[in-house]
């Protein structure tokens, strides 16, 4: 028989290696799962949608009747998935149902030890909220500064050597301008604070925690409050580089040639905020494809200014970094942080 555990009991499997498996349908997969979790799902979008048009009109019964049949045709596939997984298992759908409990009976029936998740990845979602209200949360230390000074460069460099990292950007998959989300799929509030929230618990006994400074916006995603305000009254590292290193920065980070016709689309969500001559400047070196000069420009005529309205932060919180390179701050920053053992097989 299979077991049923709780979100707790999940979020520590995990951290041991077992498998989680999301038996939904692609689609629900794709909207929001636990992260790292694997799809394996009892049912396509279509058949998915078929019961439920099924259990609407015919009700549960006949519903129950289709999924069967449907699901019976492809049991030996389904199994031989589970088969090739090389942990133990744990099985979920939305409200720890019927779909999870199907899959857990089958798949134990096959021999394969396999946990199902009490109540879902809703309950998933509850209990990762309630960790925002319970949970510690280490000074923050946080990264500021314009845009293109290589703060999430710095960051990820950092998480590499083994620092308690959260990549705020990376979590939302958007860099949090308006060309924030070209070439990347951003992720929806779901995920955001899935991942946010474990990452919380992973690093609830670390002495610090290294963050990007965002708004309490990146895209379509909104930072926790009560992380927010964390973070406000973190120690606040205000990286300065100079604007042709910047400009450097940007390019590799968005690669613009790659994607023209989006970044042209995106320009004209704000050209009409830039005072009209640089507005008309920049649209020309976009059409002529002069991606330097259009940088140069949304940095000095733009962003700068807006960023340098929005900047509340407390006098008394605030170091400035000002070197040449992003590996020369990165190396000032590391002198600012608070003496601690790194452990080089973090992830």
């Amino acid at each position: 028989m299979f077991k049923d555990i709780t979100p707790s009991n999940l979020y520590q499997l995990k951290k041991l290696g077992n498998t989680i498996v999301d038996v939904r349908s692609p689609k629900e997969y794709e909207e929001a799962t636990i992260p790292g979790a694997i799809n394996i799902p009892l049912f396509t979008n279509e058949e998915r949608a078929a019961v439920g048009t099924t259990f609407k009109q015919e009700g549960k019964e006949a519903a129950k009747d289709l999924g069967l049949e449907i699901f019976s045709k492809k049991l030996p596939a389904f199994i031989q998935h589970f088969k090739q997984l090389k942990t133990p298992v744990t099985v979920f759908c939305w409200r720890g149902g019927m779909r999870s409990e199907t899959a857990a009976t089958v798949v134990n029936l096959m021999n394969i030890p396999v946990n199902r998740l009490k109540g879902g990845i809703k309950a998933y979602h509850n209990w990762n909220k309630e960790q925002f209200n319970t949970i510690h949360i280490p000074p923050l230390y946080v990264l500021n500064g314009h845009t293109g000074n290589g703060k999430t460069n710095i960051l990820l460099q950092l998480k590499e050597e083994g620092y308690p990292v959260i990549d705020l950007e990376g979590m939302a998959n958007h860099r949090g301008s308006i060309f924030g989300h070209i070439g990347l799929k951003p992720n929806n509030q779901r995920t955001f604070n899935l991942l946010l929230g474990e990452a919380l618990l992973r690093y609830q006994d670390e002495p610090f925690i290294l963050i990007e400074g965002e708004s309490s916006r990146i895209g379509n995603i909104t930072i926790p409050e009560s992380f927010y305000h964390h973070k406000e009254i973190g120690s606040q590292l205000f990286i300065d580089l100079p604007l042709v290193e910047r400009v450097k920065n940007i390019l590799a980070d968005y690669s613009p040639d790659s994607y023209h016709a989006q970044f042209v689309e995106s320009f004209q969500v704000i050209k009409r905020r830039i005072h009209t001559p640089v507005a008309n400047a920049t649209a020309q070196a976009l059409e002529e494809k002069n991606y330097s000069l259009v940088i140069k420009n949304l940095l000095t005529h733009y962003y700068d200014l807006r960023y340098n309205h929005s900047t509340t932060c407390s006098e008394n919180l605030i170091t400035s970094i000002k070197e040449l390179s992003v590996e020369d701050a990165k190396q000032k920053v590391k002198q600012y942080l608070p003496s601690k053992k790194i452990n080089l097989k973090r992830e």
